[in-house]
C-alpha cells in the first residue's frame, strides 16, 4: 500500500526524536566538523542550487509574486557563498550545550547546577527564503537539536537542492543523517500535522513568514511556538541628532533592502528640526525611488509627500514606501512606536545620551538601537552566525534567535547520601 501523508510525517517525527537523543550526547568537536562539511557541500553544490532557484524564480514571476517576495526568494552566487559562510561561522562558535549557567551550594551540603541542554526536536515553517533551510539546520545542529523543516511552495526546488547538500554532508559526518529532515511535499495538510506535534515528537514550532502564516500557526499549534512576527520598524530623528548622520542612517534603514524585516517602515522627526531636515532627506529618498506617505505637517514641507492614512502606520510595506510623521517630542515618538509597532526593531538618532537611554528603556521592542540602521536586526550582525528568526514575543527568547537560544536547561543535584528530614 502507498504510504499516507500522516504515516510519512509520523516516520519523520520518530526519526527526528531518535536523532535528537543521539545529538544530545555528541561532542562539540563532532558537531562543528559536521557543520564545516555542510558549508563545503553547499559551496560544491552551488550550480545545482542556482539551477533549482531559477526554476522557483520563473514560477514566482509567472504567479506575480511581489518584489519583496522575489528578493527574498532569489539566490545568487554571492548569496550562496554567504549561506555557506554563515554555516562555517556557526561551526566556530562556542558550543551552547552543557554550559553551567549557575551553581550554588545549600547549607545542608547539597550542590546544585543549572546546565544548558537542547530543546529536542524543532519544527520550522517558513516562506520564501531558501537560506533559512541552511540557517535553521546549522543552528539546530549546533545546539544539539534535530529539526523538521517545511519551506514554502514558492521555494520548493531551492530548499530541496540546499537540503540535498546538507544530507550529503551529514552522510559523511558522525551525526545522525536524519538530524535534519525536509518535508518532501507542498501539501498544506503537512503543516497541520506538524502543528499537531507529530504524535508528541516535536517540542517547538518556529514560524517565519507573513501575517497569515503566523496567525495560522499561533491559532492551530498544539505545542509551544516561538514566533517571528512582522517588522514594523521605526527610526526616530531627535532634535539633537547630527542631521548628516541621520540622513545616512535613514537612507540605509529604508532602502538597503526593502524586503527584509529590519527595514524601517516609519520615520519620526521632531517638529523643531522638521523644516530643516525633511527637505534634504525626502528629496534623497524620492530620488532613490521611495514613495513617502506623511502627515499633514510633513506634506506642507514637501509637496512630493502623499497624505498618509492611519492604516499606513500599521503596515509592513516591504517595499520602497516610507511612512512619515512629525512628532512634538520624544514622549510622542515613544507613544507612537509602542502603539503602531510590532515589537521588532526601532532606532533613535541623537547626540543626547540621556534621551537615548530613556528611549531605549521605554520603547517596548525586542531590539532598540541608538545611532544605527534598523537593518542591523540580523543574527549574523549580532555575532550569532545566523538566525532562525527574530522573536518579537516575550517568553523564552527575544530578538535574533541563534544557537544559544535554542537550548533550555535542567538542574543537576549532587549529594552525599542526603535524605530529607520529616
Amino acid at each position: 500500500m502507498t504510504e499516507t501523508l500522516e504515516q510519512k510525517l509520523f516516520n519523520i517525527g520518530t526519526h527526528a526524536r531518535s536523532s535528537a537523543h543521539a545529538l544530545g550526547l555528541i561532542s562539540a568537536v563532532k558537531k562543528s566538523a559536521a557543520l564545516d562539511k555542510i558549508s563545503l557541500s553547499i559551496l560544491r553544490s552551488k550550480n545545482q542550487i542556482l539551477e533549482a532557484n531559477q526554476s522557483d524564480m520563473d514560477k514566482a514571476r509567472d504567479k506575480g509574486l511581489s518584489g519583496a517576495m522575489l528578493d527574498r526568494l532569489e539566490l545568487t552566487p554571492a548569496r550562496i557563498t554567504a549561506i555557506a559562510n554563515s554555516v562555517s561561522e556557526i561551526a566556530k562558535m562556542d558550543d551552547p550545550v552543557g554550559k553551567i549557567l549557575k551553581s550554588w551550594e545549600r547549607p545542608n551540603g547539597l550542590r546544585f547546577s543549572k546546565v544548558s541542554i537542547p530543546i529536542g526536536v524543532i519544527g520550522m515553517i517558513y516562506e520564501s527564503r531558501p537560506n533559512v533551510t541552511a540557517d535553521a539546520a546549522a543552528l539546530c545542529l549546533k545546539s544539539g537539536n534535530a529539526c523538521i523543516l517545511r519551506g514554502g511552495s514558492e521555494s520548493f526546488h531551492s530548499n530541496q537542492a540546499i537540503y540535498a547538500a546538507i544530507r550529503l554532508a551529514l552522510h559523511d559526518s558522525e551525526l545522525p543523517e536524519q538530524s535534519v529532515q525536509l518535508i518532501p511535499t507542498t501539501d498544506r495538510a503537512a503543516v497541520g500535522h506538524l502543528l499537531g506535534g507529530l504524535h508528541g515528537n516535536v517540542d517547538m514550532i518556529i514560524p517565519r513568514g507573513g501575517k497569515s502564516l503566523i496567525a495560522r500557526v499561533q491559532s492551530d499549534a498544539r505545542i509551544p511556538v516561538l514566533a517571528h512576527l512582522e517588522g514594523l520598524c521605526h527610526t526616530y530623528v531627535h532634535e539633537k541628532a547630527d542631521l548628516a548622520m541621520a540622513a545616512k542612517v535613514v537612507l540605509n534603514a529604508k532602502l538597503r533592502r526593502t524586503g527584509v524585516c529590519g527595514s524601517t517602515e516609519t520615520l519620526l522627526v521632531d517638529d523643531i528640526i522638521a523644516a530643516k531636515f525633511l527637505p534634504q532627506i525626502t528629496d534623497i529618498l524620492v530620488e532613490n525611488g521611495c514613495e513617502i506617505r506623511g502627515d499633514a505637517k510633513s506634506k506642507s514641507i514637501n509637496e512630493n509627500i502623499t497624505l498618509a492614512v492611519e492604516d499606513d502606520y500599521f503596515t509592513e510595506h516591504l517595499a520602497p514606501i516610507l511612512n512619515l510623521k512629525i512628532v512634538e517630542n520624544t514622549s510622542e515618538a515613544i507613544e507612537h512606536i509602542n502603539h503602531y509597532g510590532s515589537g521588532h526593531t526601532d532606532a533613535i538618532i541623537t547626540s543626547d545620551q540621556l534621551v537615548a537611554d530613556h528611549f531605549q528603556c521605554a520603547v517596548d521592542s525586542a531590539i532598540v538601537m541608538h545611532n544605527a540602521s534598523t537593518q542591523f536586526a540580523d543574527g549574523g550582525e549580532f555575532g550569532f552566525g545566523a538566525e532562525i528568526g527574530i522573536s518579537t514575543g516575550r517568553l523564552h527568547a527575544r530578538g535574533p534567535v541563534g544557537a544559544e537560544h535554542l537550548t533550555t536547561y535542567k538542574y543537576l543535584v549532587h549529594g552525599q547520601g542526603h535524605t530529607r528530614p520529616k
